[in-house]
């Protein structure tokens, strides 16, 4: 399993210019066909671009809160 920690792709802000930027750096840190989890404190509007951007590219995608726990975003798996 993968976690993606978005807090860590910026300083201070996220910035909309960067977006291009923060959608390749979770595409490659996914890999292919792996369970990705998403986590950190980050603005949802980056959450979402993310999640978009990794769809068909991992099998599982899970958001993870100190909140909620785990939530399953999507699972490809067939089993």
């Amino acid at each position: 399993m993968t976690i993606i920690d978005l807090s860590t792709f910026f300083s201070e802000t996220a910035k909309l210019k960067e977006l291009d930027i923060y959608m390749e750096k979770a595409r490659e840190m996914a890999g292919d066909g792996n369970d990705v989890v998403l986590t950190g404190a980050a603005p949802v509007w980056l959450y979402l671009k993310i999640a978009h951007a990794l769809h068909g590219k991992a099998r599982k995608l899970i958001y993870r809160s100190p909140v909620t726990g785990d939530v399953v975003i999507f699972d490809h798996s067939p089993y």
